[in-house]
């Protein structure tokens, strides 16, 4: 049967359209699997690769544990891991110094109203410096002491005799006569530059608990310790350790138990503020003390003001900072080395002034910009004896001269 051109092409439309939608079929699915693969969220999973060996090589040691066990239980661990760094240095400090530090009792026999006398004690702290018994505390713990008692760490109790104190540093020394195989010096071989935020640790029997240790830092260097109106203690280290009444004479050491301060003071009325007398101060002294039993502070004799600008101003002066000699002892070093005091008297505001003298600027070429700067670099740079290059205005001259300083009087 013959088809008619028509019927033709229409059947020709139907088979070209049944091809196509069986081609889609098959593609649609390819293209949905594209389509979900590409999302973020979707998370595919990861297989070695096919050249990577999954176990473990067979040169790796047997005793090499790939996999963590359990921790070990705090029993088993051993003793030193129980402290991290920082611990273990203190508890090395303690038990290296602490056999060094010793509890003072010193007896003082007092009288009442009544006339009647009475014995009163007091404690403190030292430390022991060398095997002949020598042992160092402030002036205040044993001073006007009957007798001085010295406990050890071990619990040897001996008497003690005071060899020499210095009031004015209160630094003293007192000695026991005891076997040297039961003395423990304290480290004294620093000799490094302190820092601020250094590490002190402090020794001693605050309240009569006796070796108890403080930590702490050094909260300040240089300090000035103003004890009275006539007694400074000069380069005072200050720090945050805490020390209390019965702390004083102990030892203030570093992070390798070495001496760098002698406990002496606090803040009263506030907190983590404590003072120390430093190494240098007890270098100086210690020694003098043990040779003669007093310390011969340097003396040149002379008083006056720190200049400042507003005052140099007023009173017409060729420099704005020095110290203004006002007196001079009769017979005294600076008066021996010609230097003179004032001449006049000027009244500035409701102050009287003495004008006049010569204007001392320099000691051995550092500058002094006041009297409390003079006293500062002849008690901690010189010793009595010692002989000083001064330098000073007269007038608007520029001058030097030499002066050898005595002792001052206690």
């Amino acid at each position: 049967m013959r088809l008619r051109r028509y019927e033709f092409f229409a059947l020709l439309i139907l088979l070209v359209t049944v091809t196509t939608l069986t081609g889609c079929e098959s593609f649609i699915p390819a293209l949905t699997e594209q389509m979900v693969s590409a999302q973020p969220t979707t998370v595919p999973t990861l297989r070695p690769p096919t050249d990577v060996p999954t176990e473990v090589p067979a040169q790796v040691p047997q005793d090499i544990v790939m996999t963590p066990s359990s921790a070990p239980s705090l029993d088993m661990a051993a003793e030193d891991e129980l402290f991290d760094v920082q611990e273990a240095l203190t508890i090395m400090v303690y038990e290296r110094a602490s056999p060094s530090v010793v509890h003072i009792t010193s007896r003082v026999i007092t009288m009442d109203f009544s006339g009647g006398l009475y014995p009163s004690e007091g404690t403190g702290s030292g430390f022991v410096i060398d095997e002949q018994g020598h042992i160092v505390t402030n002036n205040h713990v044993v001073e006007g002491a009957q007798t001085v008692e010295v406990i050890l760490l071990d619990g040897t109790v001996a008497e003690a005799e005071i060899v020499g104190l210095d009031p004015l540093n209160d630094l003293a020394v007192i000695r026991v006569d005891v076997d040297p195989d039961e003395l423990y010096p304290v480290d004294m071989s620093y000799e490094g530059q302190l820092k601020v935020g250094q590490r002190a640790i402090a020794i001693g029997n605050p309240f009569g608990l006796d070796w108890t240790l403080t930590t702490g830092v050094i909260s300040s260097l240089g300090r000035p310790l103003q004890i009275s109106s006539d007694q400074i203690i000069y380069d005072v280290i200050q720090t945050d350790a805490a020390i209390n009444p019965g702390n004083s004479g102990g030892p203030l050491l570093n992070s390798r138990g070495q001496l760098i301060g002698v406990n002496a003071a606090i803040r009263a009325g506030a907190e983590n503020i404590g003072f120390a007398i430093p190494l240098s101060t007890v270098q100086r002294v210690v020694p003098e003390l043990i040779e003669n039993g007093r310390y011969r502070h340097p003396w040149m004799g002379v008083e006056g003001y720190g200049l400042f600008p507003e005052l140099a101003q007023r009173l017409e002066l060729p420099v704005e900072k020095g110290m203004l000699i006002a007196r001079i002892a009769s017979g005294s070093p600076a008066e021996l080395a010609g230097l003179r005091g004032a001449t006049s008297e000027m009244v500035l505001g409701n102050f009287r002034i003495l004008v006049g003298g010569d204007i001392i600027v320099a000691i051995d070429g550092s500058y002094i910009e006041s009297d409390a700067a003079r006293r500062e670099y002849l008690e901690t740079r010189t010793r009595a004896g010692q002989e000083i290059e001064v330098t000073f205005y007269r007038g608007d001259e520029l001058m030097t001269t030499r002066v050898r300083l005595g002792e001052m009087e206690q």
